[in-house]
């Protein structure tokens, strides 16, 4: 059955509680995503270098519990005017459907490329065109893929001008999304998992 793309959209809201920027509250976000994410071994990295540590972020969105504690905290930093959250493929989704269950906002889920065959749809599920869209990413590092997946939704139709991810681990701060017109709202910093693991038990 298609969307209701004419279904009133509910505004973000303040989840009871600490607020993102709680400092007891974030502590302990970056205690536990740290404790499930960051992992010690011998790792070969996309560049074909070794590693001793590693930081999957897909174990922490696998965990329903820290999902929904992470969708709380996150949920006050959607923009205001926020019609769509579209979730990029793949991280971002998991995320996305949880800040949708927690807001009430639609969301859509982008691909990195549209796909061959039946709707051949780039941005699946609710419509984007003419919507002022929030993207939802878990990471982000360079920012490279955001930047791309932003520019397609734009010539989709949507408004993009937010992003708004789990954790920022770029070395400048999103100077790539800040190029493109886009203003990152992060919940996490590189600093503060740093921070975790150093308060982390031996």
């Amino acid at each position: 059955m298609p969307a209701d793309d004419t279904a009133p959209h509910a505004a973000p809201f303040d989840a009871p509680g600490d607020a993102p920027g709680d400092a007891p509250a974030v502590d302990g976000l970056a205690d536990e995503v740290n404790a499930i994410a960051r992992l010690t071994g011998t790792f070969t990295l996309r560049s074909g270098q070794i590693a001793t540590e590693y930081f999957d972020k897909y174990r922490f969105e696998a965990q329903p519990a820290l999902l929904a504690k992470l969708a709380a905290a996150m949920a006050p930093l959607i923009p205001a005017g926020t019609e769509v959250l579209a979730g990029l493929e793949m991280g971002g989704i998991p995320i996305a459907t949880a800040l949708s269950l927690h807001t009430g906002l639609p969301a859509a889920f982008v691909r990195k490329e549209a796909k061959k065959y039946g709707t051949a749809r780039l941005a699946e599920g609710f419509d984007i065109e003419g919507k002022r869209v929030t993207v939802i990413e878990d990471v982000i590092t360079t920012g490279g893929q955001v930047v791309i997946s932003t520019n397609d939704l734009r010539a989709l139709g949507a408004i993009v001008e937010h992003v708004v991810c789990a954790i920022d681990r770029s070395p400048d701060g999103g100077a790539a999304l800040t190029a493109a017109g886009l203003q990152m709202h992060a919940l996490l910093t590189r600093a503060q998992l740093d921070a975790a693991e150093a308060r982390r038990p031996a």
